[in-house]
Formats: C-alpha cells, sequence, structure tokens
C-alpha cells in the first residue's frame, strides 16, 4: 500500500509539473487543473492507434481481385511486419513472362522453317466508262508442290474485301509450279469506294478426288500503294503461307479515355462496320461485351446494346471500369463483338484486345490513351477470330489459382 501511495503521490507530482506553466507564472485555477488531470490521464491509458490511408471505395472491389503481391498493403508501426509483406516469395511461383517467352521463340522459329510461297504477278486499273475494277491476273512463280508427283495444279480465287459474295477465280493449270494465267476480272463499285476495300488472292492446288490444298494468300491493304489506277499498274507480290482463307470479320471503332485523379476508365463504344453475317437474313444481331483483364484473368464484363439486322451498327455507348493508377500496366481490355441469338448461343463474330500486353494496334492505342490522360483517343480496329477453347481457359484458370489470384471465372459456354 505504501508503494502505491509513492506511485500515486510521484505520478500527481508529475501532472502537476506538466500542468504549471513556470515558478514565476501565477498558478492555474483548480478546475482547469482538474480538466487538464483527466484529459492527460485518459491519454496515459489510451494505447496509440495506427490508421490506414484512406482508399477509394469505388476501387476496394477492383483490390479484392488483384493477386496479393499487388496490393497495397496497410501502414503499420512494426517495421518488420512491413518488410515481409512488401517482400513476398516467389517460390513455387508461376513466371508467366518465361512462357512468353519462350513461346515467341517458338513461333519465331516456326516461321523461319516454313518453305517459301512463291511470288504473283497481277495488275489493278479503273474503269471509268464501266465503274469497274479490272483486276488481271498474270503468273505465278515457284509455287510449291503439293502432289506426289512433286507439282501441283494451281489456280487463283479473287475477292474484294470485305464483299465476298462476289468472287472470281481462274482457270486450272495442270502440272506446273510456274503458270501463267493471264486471265482479267471485273469488280463494278464506284471509284470513292475503292479507298475501303482490299484485294485478296487465294492460291489453291487442285484435286480431284478430295479436298483442294491452299498454297498461300496475297491480301492488298491500300489499292493505291503503287498508283491512282487511272493506269493499269503491275505489281508483285509474295505468296504468305495459309492454310485456310483469312475470313474478315470487320472493324469496330472504340475511343479510351482514362482519369489518373479519378482511377476511372472510359471505353465508348462507337460503331461497327463490315461484320460477318451470323445469320441466314445475311445480317447479325451484333453487341459488344468489354472483359477487364488482370493477368488474363476476366475481373468484371460489361456489354451494351443489342442492334437488329445490321452488320454496320452504331452504338455510341460508353462503358466504365474504376481502376487504380497504380494498377494500370497489370490490366487489359477484350472485346468482344458478338450475335445475339433468342435460341441458341451467342457466337463471337470477332474479338480485340488492348493493353501493355497486346500486340500491335492495340498496345499502341493503350499507350496513347496513357500519353494523353483525360482525352478520349479513338481508332478503328480489325476483328480477329477467338481460338480461346474451354480446356486453355481451365489450364490458365487452374494455374492463376495456383497463384492465389483473382477468384476463377466460368468457363465460356461452348457454342
Amino acid at each position: 500500500m505504501a508503494t502505491d501511495k509513492l506511485k500515486e503521490q510521484s505520478g500527481m507530482g508529475f501532472l502537476e509539473a506538466a500542468v504549471k506553466i513556470s515558478h514565476t507564472s501565477p498558478d492555474i485555477p483548480a478546475e482547469v487543473q482538474l480538466s487538464m488531470k483527466g484529459h492527460i490521464m485518459r491519454h496515459t491509458r489510451i494505447q496509440r492507434q495506427s490508421t490506414e490511408p484512406a482508399s477509394s471505395t469505388r476501387h476496394s472491389s477492383f483490390k479484392r481481385h488483384l493477386p496479393r503481391q499487388m496490393q497495397v498493403s496497410s501502414l503499420d508501426d512494426d517495421t518488420d511486419l512491413l518488410y515481409v509483406n512488401e517482400q513476398p516469395t516467389s517460390i513455387g511461383r508461376i513466371k508467366p513472362e518465361l512462357y512468353k517467352q519462350k513461346s515467341v521463340e517458338a513461333e519465331e522459329s516456326t516461321k523461319a522453317n516454313l518453305k517459301p510461297c512463291g511470288t504473283i504477278n497481277f495488275s489493278l486499273q479503273y474503269d471509268y466508262e464501266i465503274e469497274a475494277l479490272v483486276v488481271r491476273i498474270l503468273k505465278a512463280l515457284d509455287l510449291p508442290a503439293k502432289d506426289l508427283c512433286g507439282s501441283s495444279d494451281p489456280y487463283v480465287k479473287i475477292y474484294l474485301l470485305p464483299d465476298r459474295k462476289c468472287k472470281f477465280q481462274t482457270r486450272v493449270h495442270r502440272k506446273t509450279l510456274n503458270p501463267t494465267f493471264d486471265e482479267a476480272f471485273h469488280f463494278p463499285l464506284p471509284y470513292e469506294e475503292l479507298a475501303s476495300r482490299k484485294l485478296h488472292l487465294s492460291v489453291f492446288d487442285f484435286d480431284r478426288f478430295s479436298r483442294h490444298d491452299m498454297i498461300g494468300e496475297v491480301i492488298l491493304e491500300n489499292l493505291f500503294e503503287a498508283s491512282d489506277l487511272s493506269r493499269e499498274t503491275s505489281l508483285w507480290k509474295d505468296i504468305q503461307y495459309a492454310t485456310t482463307e483469312s475470313v474478315d470479320l470487320g472493324e469496330i471503332m472504340f475511343s479510351l479515355c482514362y482519369l489518373p485523379t479519378a482511377g476511372r476508365l472510359t471505353l465508348t463504344v462507337i460503331k461497327c462496320r463490315n461484320l460477318k453475317a451470323m445469320d441466314i437474313t445475311g445480317y447479325s444481331d451484333p453487341y459488344v461485351k468489354v472483359s477487364l483483364l488482370c493477368d488474363g484473368r476476366r475481373l468484371k464484363k460489361k456489354k451494351t446494346t443489342i442492334k437488329k439486322n445490321t452488320l454496320n451498327p452504331t452504338y455510341n455507348e460508353a462503358i466504365i471500369f474504376d481502376i487504380p493508377p497504380e494498377n494500370m500496366d497489370q490490366v487489359s481490355l477484350l472485346i468482344s463483338v458478338m450475335d445475339y441469338d433468342r435460341v441458341g448461343h451467342n457466337e463471337i463474330i470477332g474479338v480485340n484486345r488492348v493493353g501493355i500486353t497486346a500486340e500491335g494496334l492495340g498496345r499502341d492505342h493503350w499507350n496513347e490513351m496513357l500519353a494523353y490522360p483525360r482525352k478520349p483517343i479513338a481508332h478503328w480496329h480489325s476483328l480477329v477470330e477467338s481460338k480461346k477453347s474451354v480446356k486453355e481457359w481451365q489450364g490458365r484458370t487452374a494455374s492463376f489459382d495456383s497463384q492465389c489470384s483473382c477468384p476463377s471465372p466460368k468457363p465460356p459456354a461452348t457454342p
């Protein structure tokens, strides 16, 4: 008891010393001293609390789906704990960048081992009198042998994309690798439409008893590459290796805009053109689905309205995702143009991807958006086929689950 009294006296002495300003100043009134003593005693009993930095509630759902190594760890007074949180172990983790590098090298080696498919000579000229583009297939050189006898029976199919209904075909030339065709074909269309058209040549090997083998293809993106087509212009092009005919799926225009201060990404779907017809009527019922991906995993998806019976829909609809600035390097967007079907499964017309890990225009569009924040950047993008199978999706899901990543998405429905 004596010791307790001594402690209380010493504590009171300390408090009195804290309350007194100086020896020369007058004493503070007793009421003020009592209130200050109570305030100091309460603060000595309460432990100091640590606070976490306030984050936007809009980003909380996004951060829950991120892998642990991407999440921002809360601040703690314990420096050892903070150090442990900032140093995640990499033992047992799969590193996707290593596999990506190997796959790129494998693709390059595969392309290098491909045999040349020869060259083709053709000419272009626009006939103003009949308002038609004249395509003359002249000859081909050094075609690969497709038959057992060491020769081929080549012929050429000609399209003026995006229209595939109007097509022409040369005669079949027997047992030759250097055929001379010298055949002209007329595509009736106004001169103003030439800028939006592409010439597609497919070279085949004729087989009487089985499916014809494709030798390769040539796609001329710009018809005005060599001249204004007022006179006949001859062109030589390398025949690119292909096993199936490239299908023109159409194009989509959308804009990207990012607000760093709000952490808001806005994708505005503007319109599509020359979409592939998916219905018997020769039209489609297209809508656009946009998926937010993190390390190849889908976190969120949103879609536009459905446009009935059209191949050139106009949307002008904005799709918004809340993404913190520090996570913009880990995400990408998958844009899928779908055909709505009331009875069966909705079919994919074509897809496009934008992000840091995308290729070509998809990567350039994303970088341009980041370079000019708060400014909508619009581009046309060509649609490509979606080759994702259910097995590949499930395999990727299992690999990311081992990394404690975002929840496993459902596999896409099989058509």
